[in-house]
């Protein structure tokens, strides 16, 4: 890689002691408070906070080394210093897992599960970064020397730790527990997003390190809460019968109505009211309902929503790419914890609501349209579990009522995804119109859960 090429020979001084001086009052100020924000695994920034950076002698030897790794950039360098400040820290890792995804790349059984823990590793450790760097204030290089080149523009906070080593190291870390056999590949990709800074003139090697080394105990963190999440269980249980019961074997999902949620006091705390008797006029209407949706040739308008929201990116990624876009319009890929804050929320609210959809699902059983009325052919595959609620109006309403909250201007935009996402599974033929109906209020309800949090994260 070329930045093993250009670190060999370079032995980097770390010695702990007094910090040399300066006046903390005169840094630029990119969110000064995020150290302090509410984190989501580890106890808080502070009992993370790093050892202190070098003293002022190895300060001085690590600018002069900076000079010479700075001076020359190849092509193939430069690029790599552009490929990871694309966005913020975490852009490219979220953007891994949603291309792993739309590739149909293996991201095991719960690719939701990636993305949460992923993210939360990253948010908890730019939580953490942010607290050591305000604590210890220490210059970016070229505030030190002003004739250093920078291949990027210097951000307006302390460089000590650095924020892409952290939040690289930890996402790497976590991808490596759901992924072992990629591990190497993770890692390496760790190393070039944290060095990527120091070639670019913006941070110090040593800010790397520490970086890094921080990332990697939060990771651990994260690590042992996933693990204790609940779904490695294995089901025992069995299918109920009865008319209005669903009908099948090996239902998917089925332990994750008992997994422990981020947020949500148990997966039953808005658990939907128990559903009509199939017989009953209210659901033989939504059956009718179901039956009589075009679905043919005359439909296309409808049955390519129905299958957009059924494809790889329908089904996780859709919400990236608007969050994504609207990052980058409000200049928020630059300013790191606010990034981190998004992705880490937009990601949390779907574990809890993919529990708690689970959870009335598997507390009713409810039976399908196309099983209570055979006439009825959806236009893709029924998914192998119960019908009550709808997991996509669930999951998507969820997420457009986060969207909506860290986006106030695309708020009507985002819930109109939701609502789309909801009808698209009446269309197809898979749910029934109280399905949808009762999703919509659990996905919201949870995503209420998740604003409280929010409101409260000491980021406002």
């Amino acid at each position: 890689m070329v930045w093993r090429r250009l670190v060999i020979g370079l032995v980097w001084v770390s010695a702990a002691g007094p910090l040399y001086a300066q006046n903390k009052h005169d840094l630029p100020q990119l969110e000064p408070t995020a150290g302090q924000w509410r984190t989501w695994v580890i106890s808080s920034g502070k009992d993370y906070r790093v050892p202190p950076p070098p003293r002022p002698d190895a300060t001085r030897a690590e600018l002069r080394q900076l000079a010479d790794l700075t001076a020359n950039l190849d092509d193939e360098t430069r690029a790599l210093i552009a490929y990871w400040d694309a966005g913020s820290p975490q852009y490219r890792w979220m953007d891994l897992i949603s291309n792993r995804l739309l590739t149909g790349v293996a991201t095991t059984a719960y690719p939701h599960r990636v993305y949460t823990y992923v993210s939360l590793a990253m948010y908890d450790a730019t939580v953490a970064a942010w607290d050591s760097k305000y604590y210890y204030g220490r210059l970016r290089p070229s505030g030190m020397d002003h004739r250093l080149p920078t291949a990027v523009d210097v951000p307006n906070s302390p460089s000590y730790p650095s924020e892409h080593s952290a939040a690289a190291q930890a996402a790497a870390t976590v991808l490596a527990y759901f992924l072992p056999n990629e591990a190497a590949s993770f890692q390496s990709m760790a190393e070039e997003a944290g060095w990527s800074r120091v070639l670019a003139g913006v941070q110090y090697p040593s800010d790397y390190y520490a970086g890094a080394d921080l990332g990697k105990k939060i990771a651990e963190q994260v690590i042992a809460k996933a693990k204790a999440d609940g779904s490695d269980a294995v089901w025992m249980g069995s299918v109920p019968t009865g008319p209005c019961s669903w009908k099948g074997s090996n239902p998917v999902n089925v332990t994750a109505a008992n997994w422990n949620p981020l947020l949500l006091s148990s997966p039953s705390q808005f658990r939907p009211p128990m559903p009509p008797a199939c017989e009953s006029a209210a659901v033989l209407a939504d059956l009718a309902t179901v039956r009589n949706t075009p679905r043919g040739t005359t439909a296309f308008g409808t049955n390519s929503k129905a299958f957009y929201w059924q494809s790889p990116e329908g089904l996780n990624p859709w919400v990236y790419r608007h969050l994504d876009r609207w990052l980058f319009e409000d200049r928020l890929d630059r300013n790191p914890p606010r990034a981190a804050r998004a992705y880490a929320l937009v990601s949390a609210v779907l574990f809890d609501a993919f529990i708690a959809s689970q959870d009335g699902k598997f507390a009713y059983w409810y039976i399908r349209p196309s099983q209570l009325d055979p006439t009825i052919t959806p236009i893709f595959p029924v998914p192998n579990h119960p019908s009550y609620p709808s997991n996509h109006s669930t999951f998507s309403n969820a997420r457009a009522e986060i969207l909506a909250y860290l986006f106030p201007t695309h708020a009507d935009f985002a819930r109109g995804l939701g609502v789309e996402s909801g009808l698209s599974r009446i269309w197809a033929g898979i749910h029934y119109p109280m399905d949808n109906t009762a999703g919509t209020a659990l996905g919201k309800s949870v995503a209420g859960v998740f604003v409280d949090w929010a409101n409260n994260d000491g980021s406002r």
